[in-house]
């Protein structure tokens, strides 16, 4: 289990069974394990989601996106929900971003 720090410096879980719940249910992300980590601790824009958890963008190729959705449980603990890659940048712009403010 890798562990990474969010903008907020909580730290992050990222357990082996969540990674391979990501690879099964968003095949295209099997390549993606350093990217998704590193998307959480230096993301280019942070936006809330529906349900209290965040969502760190970062761009992997010229149009595409990797978004890493992941909640903060406490001020110390937190954990990766899932991972996917898009190329619908103006969708996620429409949400509350929570960094940079």
């Amino acid at each position: 289990m890798d562990i990474v720090r969010s903008k907020n410096g909580v730290s992050i879980r990222l357990p082996e069974g969540r990674w391979f719940h990501i690879t099964e249910e968003h095949s295209e992300m099997a390549g993606y394990y350093f990217e998704v980590l590193e998307t959480v601790q230096e993301p280019a824009a942070v936006y809330e989601g529906k349900a209290g958890e965040c969502l760190a963008v970062r761009e992997v190729e010229r149009d595409k996106y990797i978004v890493v959705v992941y909640r903060e449980v406490s001020k110390e603990d937190g954990f990766i929900i899932t991972a996917f890659l898009t190329k619908r940048k103006g969708q996620l712009e429409r949400r509350q971003r929570l960094w940079p403010e």
